[in-house]
């Protein structure tokens, strides 16, 4: 039994171990005030910038075209005027930009003696190092045409040096209307060289980029520069769009439709990434079934069948494409939703390079997905087993309930004896449309039936 004294040291421990957990609590208390304090400035500051419109990220797989451009001595020599000189280079600039925009490209600089343009910084994509070759081309047979120009007329003209590199770059967006960019780090430290490398009228381009274009474009090996951290960087001549992809064969500078589809399937990640953050962003939240991993399925199940059915590659991107756009109606409201995810595809496929009749045909698609479902040829088929395909699948049941939770959630029905039903109803008169499902699901679906059967209390 402990004694009296026992107790008073006891007790006297215990208040000085109180004490100095109060002065624990209270600099824990002032730490975080200090870091409160901190905080808030931080964030004072982060409006501040964001007010201002400025904003530094860290891009990754971006691709710079970099223009040096020489010959001004000459060419003030042999003209006069300066003035009409530097408006001639006004104006060629503005055509640099024009061809830059058309290929989803953004101006980085244009200083003096440089032109530089970056894809992939504005919005991440997977094409960009194709779009700049495009640009690069396209900038080069126009200074050619301008060229013969002033050949004709015994006038001097610039030399332009022209690099391609792709790489990581930390951009620095400014503005929020009239957005401006500058670039730092290894590929914008990198493509100046390439360029100085480059012989005039040609276009250097790194191994990282011809890599990435190779199946495309046309280049041959030219020699290595000297490259820090790796030894040694690759250096390519681009030359033209290969033959097979090329609409003026002669020259090779216009994508054909070859190109193009190529091009779109390369692409379709980029739009499919969009899309899906699209719906998650503003689906109803009482769409348990018609969500975003919905999308997902019906998408990847038409190029399942897709292959199967033995379609060619274009109908293969049509088909994908519907199915990717086929529930984004929801977004403005179920009822007809097949007609809103019509507008929305018009409004979105142009921008990625959709031809009109491919679109008129994607559109086509998706309003074949309106209930009861009627095909009229093969892809609409297709389509249509794939948005139904969960009904010969084995996870039936987990998805015909996320379903029943729905439509409980819109009011169309709230008993789930009245649902099963209803399910046996749709799944008896159901049939799979396409050989591919067919042989894949419909055995599945009649046990389907079976199982739901069980469940109905009369």
């Amino acid at each position: 039994m402990a004694t009296k004294e026992d107790l008073l040291t006891r007790n006297e421990e215990l208040i000085k171990t109180n004490q100095r957990l109060n002065e624990q609590l209270k600099s824990l208390i002032h730490k975080n005030d200090e870091l409160t304090a901190a905080i808030m400035e931080l964030e004072k500051e982060a409006k501040k910038k964001k007010k201002k419109g400025d904003d530094t990220f860290k891009a990754k797989g971006i691709t710079v075209l970099f223009i040096e451009v020489q010959g001004h001595k000459d060419i003030i020599e042999d003209d006069s005027s300066s003035k009409r000189l530097y408006d001639k280079l006004d104006e060629i600039y503005l055509k640099f930009d024009e061809i830059a925009n058309k290929h989803k490209a953004d101006t980085v600089k244009v200083l003096g003696d440089y032109y530089v343009c970056a894809g992939g910084i504005a919005e991440k994509n997977t094409t960009n190092p194709i779009d700049i070759a495009l640009v690069a081309l396209e900038i080069n047979d126009y200074l050619h045409s301008i060229y013969e120009e002033y050949q004709k007329e015994g006038k001097a003209f610039w030399n332009l040096r022209v690099g391609i590199h792709s790489g990581n770059g930390m951009v620095t967006v400014k503005g929020n209307k009239n957005k401006s960019y500058s670039l730092t780090g290894e590929v914008i430290n990198t493509v100046p060289r390439i360029a100085s490398m480059s012989e005039p009228g040609e276009i250097y381009i790194s191994d990282y980029t011809y890599e990435l274009i190779k199946s495309y474009f046309s280049c041959d090996y030219v020699a290595d520069l000297p490259a820090k951290y790796r030894g040694s960087l690759g250096l390519y001549k681009l030359k033209r769009i290969k033959k097979i992809y090329s609409a003026d064969r002669k020259i090779g500078v216009v994508p054909n439709r070859q190109f193009t589809l190529k091009y779109l399937f390369r692409q379709f990640e980029d739009i499919q990434r969009k899309v899906l953050d699209y719906l998650q962003e503003n689906l109803p939240e009482h769409l348990y079934y018609h969500n975003y991993a919905h999308t997902i399925d019906v998408t990847n199940q038409a190029e399942l069948i897709g292959i199967g059915e033995g379609i060619s590659d274009e109908d293969l991107l049509i088909v994908k494409t519907a199915a990717l756009f086929h529930d984004t109606g929801h977004v403005i409201q179920s009822p007809n939703h097949e007609h809103y995810s019509t507008e929305i595809a018009r409004d979105w496929l142009p921008k990625y390079g959709y031809l009109p009749d491919q679109i008129d045909r994607i559109c086509e698609i998706i309003m074949a997905t309106q209930l009861p479902p009627e095909p009229k040829n093969l892809l609409e088929e297709i389509i249509c087993d794939s948005d139904l395909d969960y009904l010969g699948r084995v996870d039936f049941v987990p998805g015909s309930n996320l379903l029943f939770k729905e439509l409980k959630a819109m009011g169309v029905i709230d008993n789930i004896n009245d649902w099963n039903k209803m399910q046996v109803k749709f799944l008896s008169g159901h049939q799979f449309f396409t050989a591919t499902s067919q042989r894949l699901r419909e055995v599945n679906k009649q046990s389907q039936i079976e199982r739901i059967e069980k469940l109905i209390e009369d």
